[in-house]
């Protein structure tokens, strides 16, 4: 009998990947965009999940507009924390495990080195701390959740959605001919969606649970990601370097917040391979999507 699984989020760019990940393994999936349920509606969770049947639910769902949050932290919240325990609540009532997906800015950005699981947490924005709120929401309400933290997603299903990706906005912005200033003072780890999901159903068939870090492998500074994504795509456009104090937001952001994936590799996951070459296999599949 096949395992079932259910996929909140499911149209967004790391949404699709689970999505395909899991079927290409096996499992009878289900997924769902806010328009099919809202989260932030505990009723509907429970309705939804109590029909499915699931074995495991992924939330890929959130609330991602940074600095948008400063204004509207509840609406942050809503979606990011309180969402989250409606999930949790409803996966203890059918005896399902959940898989929750975090991110890096629950840092504070003031250590040197790629941040490990057991690093403390000090979120520094609205965005941030509704993130936070979210992990301890599913580690309270269920005894085998799994928490995944990661970094700056990009994944071919950024093509299809609203708000897109980085590179998908690098390549805009080099595409109208203007210049482009990129912080080089802000390191994180970005991490390609195909490989995010395949690592996350590893974690899954593998009984785990706890909290994780899957990211890119490789701290680099996002003026520096900009120069590979133009390299590789071949353009050549006025790519300029600034930095946080220069190019103010109304968001905090942790200035240094690569993650790293020592202990997913010490459980045998595999590496990451390196950003160049998941870039390359971006840009593959985009000229592939866009013919």
């Amino acid at each position: 009998m096949n395992r079932t699984a259910v996929v909140f989020g499911a149209s967004g760019q790391l949404g699709v990947e689970l999505v395909r990940e899991l079927r290409s393994r096996q499992y009878a999936v289900t997924g769902w965009g806010r328009r099919q349920v809202d989260i932030t509606d505990s009723a509907a969770v429970e309705r939804a999940l109590a029909s499915s049947d699931a074995d495991v639910v992924f939330n890929a769902a959130a609330y991602n507009q940074v600095d948008v949050a400063e204004k509207e932290p509840l609406a942050a919240f809503l979606v990011n924390g309180l969402a989250v325990r409606n999930l949790a609540v409803a996966c203890r009532q059918i005896d399902a495990r959940l898989v929750h997906f975090s991110t890096d800015y629950v840092f504070d950005g003031r250590a040197r080195h790629p941040y490990v699981e057991d690093d403390a947490t000090h979120p520094l924005g609205a965005y941030a701390v509704s993130k936070l709120a979210g992990e301890l929401y599913a580690q309270a309400y269920l005894d085998r959740a799994i928490v995944v933290r990661t970094s700056g997603v990009f994944g071919p299903g950024g093509l299809a959605t609203a708000r897109g990706n980085f590179v998908e906005l690098m390549l805009r912005l080099a595409a109208a001919g203007q210049p482009i200033r990129v912080v080089e003072d802000h390191v994180a780890s970005p991490t390609y969606a195909p490989l995010l999901a395949e690592r996350t159903v590893d974690l899954v068939d593998r009984g785990l649970a706890g909290v994780f870090h899957i990211a890119g492998g490789i701290p680099i500074s996002w003026f520096q990601f900009a120069r590979t994504i133009f390299e590789l795509a071949d353009f050549k456009p006025l790519l300029l370097a600034t930095n946080e104090r220069e190019y103010r937001t109304p968001a905090q952001r942790p200035r240094y917040s690569a993650l790293s994936n020592a202990k997913i590799e010490r459980l045998g996951l595999a590496p990451m391979p390196p950003l160049r070459e998941v870039m390359a296999a971006y840009l593959a599949e985009r000229t592939r999507k866009v013919q």
